[in-house]
Protein backbone atom coordinates (compact mmCIF):
# COMPACT_ATOMS: atom_id res chain seq x y z
CA UNK A 1 0.00 0.00 0.00
CA UNK A 2 1.25 3.61 -0.93
CA UNK A 3 1.08 6.77 0.91
CA UNK A 4 0.61 9.73 -2.36
CA UNK A 5 1.40 13.41 -1.30
CA UNK A 6 -0.35 15.98 -3.25
CA UNK A 7 -0.12 19.89 -2.87
CA UNK A 8 -1.95 23.05 -4.42
CA UNK A 9 -1.47 26.32 -3.38
CA UNK A 10 -5.01 28.65 -3.13
CA UNK A 11 -5.16 32.43 -3.63
CA UNK A 12 -7.84 32.00 -0.69
CA UNK A 13 -7.30 31.94 3.23
CA UNK A 14 -7.57 28.54 4.95
CA UNK A 15 -10.90 29.04 5.97
CA UNK A 16 -12.51 29.22 2.71
CA UNK A 17 -10.81 26.71 1.17
CA UNK A 18 -11.12 23.90 4.19
CA UNK A 19 -15.17 25.14 4.04
CA UNK A 20 -15.89 23.96 0.37
CA UNK A 21 -15.15 20.82 1.14
CA UNK A 22 -17.50 20.80 3.99
CA UNK A 23 -20.84 22.54 2.02
CA UNK A 24 -22.42 20.12 -0.01
CA UNK A 25 -23.53 22.68 -2.55
CA UNK A 26 -20.05 23.30 -3.28
CA UNK A 27 -18.36 19.99 -2.93
CA UNK A 28 -20.53 18.68 -5.27
CA UNK A 29 -19.46 20.92 -7.69
CA UNK A 30 -15.56 19.49 -7.56
CA UNK A 31 -15.01 16.71 -4.71
CA UNK A 32 -14.80 13.93 -7.04
CA UNK A 33 -16.37 15.06 -10.08
CA UNK A 34 -15.61 14.27 -13.47
CA UNK A 35 -15.27 16.69 -16.51
CA UNK A 36 -17.96 14.89 -18.34
CA UNK A 37 -20.09 13.85 -15.41
CA UNK A 38 -22.88 14.84 -13.48
CA UNK A 39 -22.78 14.73 -9.75
CA UNK A 40 -26.14 13.50 -8.66
CA UNK A 41 -25.37 13.06 -4.75
CA UNK A 42 -23.66 15.31 -2.98
CA UNK A 43 -24.62 14.86 0.83
CA UNK A 44 -21.86 15.57 3.68
CA UNK A 45 -22.53 15.36 7.28
CA UNK A 46 -20.17 17.67 8.66
CA UNK A 47 -19.56 16.18 11.78
CA UNK A 48 -16.72 13.81 13.54
CA UNK A 49 -18.42 10.31 12.59
CA UNK A 50 -20.52 11.94 10.26
CA UNK A 51 -20.32 10.50 6.77
CA UNK A 52 -20.46 11.74 2.76
CA UNK A 53 -21.51 10.55 -0.52
CA UNK A 54 -20.57 11.59 -3.78
CA UNK A 55 -21.83 9.93 -6.77
CA UNK A 56 -20.61 11.36 -10.19
CA UNK A 57 -22.92 10.03 -13.17
CA UNK A 58 -20.23 9.28 -16.18
CA UNK A 59 -21.39 8.47 -19.74
CA UNK A 60 -18.42 5.57 -19.75
CA UNK A 61 -19.35 4.15 -16.41
CA UNK A 62 -22.69 4.80 -15.12
CA UNK A 63 -23.05 6.22 -11.43
CA UNK A 64 -19.87 6.16 -9.25
CA UNK A 65 -19.87 6.65 -5.43
CA UNK A 66 -17.53 7.90 -3.57
CA UNK A 67 -18.25 7.51 0.59
CA UNK A 68 -16.29 7.84 3.61
CA UNK A 69 -16.44 9.04 7.26
CA UNK A 70 -15.21 12.37 8.82
CA UNK A 71 -12.17 11.38 11.59
CA UNK A 72 -10.70 14.90 12.39
CA UNK A 73 -12.44 18.03 11.74
CA UNK A 74 -10.38 20.74 13.15
CA UNK A 75 -11.14 24.06 11.22
CA UNK A 76 -8.92 25.29 9.29
CA UNK A 77 -6.12 22.94 9.77
CA UNK A 78 -6.68 19.78 9.02
CA UNK A 79 -10.11 17.40 7.86
CA UNK A 80 -9.07 13.40 7.45
CA UNK A 81 -11.86 11.13 6.23
CA UNK A 82 -11.96 7.48 5.69
CA UNK A 83 -12.29 7.23 1.58
CA UNK A 84 -13.76 4.04 -0.73
CA UNK A 85 -15.06 3.36 -3.91
CA UNK A 86 -17.56 0.49 -3.03
CA UNK A 87 -17.75 -0.30 -6.99
CA UNK A 88 -14.56 -0.92 -7.55
CA UNK A 89 -13.18 -1.56 -3.94
CA UNK A 90 -14.60 -2.90 -0.67
CA UNK A 91 -11.93 -1.62 1.24
CA UNK A 92 -11.25 2.02 2.72
CA UNK A 93 -8.21 4.43 2.92
CA UNK A 94 -7.40 7.26 4.56
CA UNK A 95 -7.25 10.88 3.26
CA UNK A 96 -5.76 13.84 5.38
CA UNK A 97 -5.87 17.56 4.06
CA UNK A 98 -3.95 19.76 5.89
CA UNK A 99 -4.44 23.78 5.18
CA UNK A 100 -1.39 26.39 6.20
CA UNK A 101 -1.20 29.54 5.57
CA UNK A 102 0.50 31.03 2.29
CA UNK A 103 1.60 34.29 0.95
CA UNK A 104 -1.57 35.55 -0.39
CA UNK A 105 -3.79 32.85 0.72
CA UNK A 106 -2.92 29.21 1.60
CA UNK A 107 -1.38 25.66 0.68
CA UNK A 108 -3.50 22.59 0.94
CA UNK A 109 -1.21 19.19 1.92
CA UNK A 110 -3.36 15.80 0.89
CA UNK A 111 -2.03 12.83 1.88
CA UNK A 112 -3.70 9.52 0.73
CA UNK A 113 -2.65 6.46 3.16
CA UNK A 114 -3.18 2.77 1.92
CA UNK A 115 -3.28 3.33 -1.70
CA UNK A 116 -3.46 -0.42 -3.22
CA UNK A 117 -0.73 -0.86 -6.27
CA UNK A 118 -2.85 -1.12 -8.89
CA UNK A 119 -3.99 2.44 -7.96
CA UNK A 120 -0.86 3.80 -7.26
CA UNK A 121 -0.22 5.92 -10.70
CA UNK A 122 -3.75 6.99 -11.13
CA UNK A 123 -4.81 8.52 -7.63
CA UNK A 124 -2.18 11.25 -7.82
CA UNK A 125 -3.68 12.48 -10.87
CA UNK A 126 -7.12 12.16 -9.15
CA UNK A 127 -6.30 14.27 -6.54
CA UNK A 128 -4.86 17.09 -9.20
CA UNK A 129 -7.90 16.91 -11.08
CA UNK A 130 -10.12 17.71 -7.88
CA UNK A 131 -7.57 19.84 -6.16
CA UNK A 132 -7.56 22.55 -9.77
CA UNK A 133 -11.46 22.29 -9.80
CA UNK A 134 -11.76 23.18 -5.92
CA UNK A 135 -9.95 26.40 -7.44
CA UNK A 136 -11.91 27.18 -9.79
CA UNK A 137 -14.78 26.98 -7.27
CA UNK A 138 -13.82 29.56 -5.06
CA UNK A 139 -12.92 32.01 -7.18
Amino acid sequence: MAEIVVRHRYAHPPETVFDAWLDPKTAGRFAFATPDGEMIVAEVDARVGGRFTFTDRRPDMGAVAHVGAYEVIDRPRRLVFTFAVPQFDPGSTRVTLDFAAAAGGCELTLTHEGVPPEYQDQTPKGWEMILAALERVVL
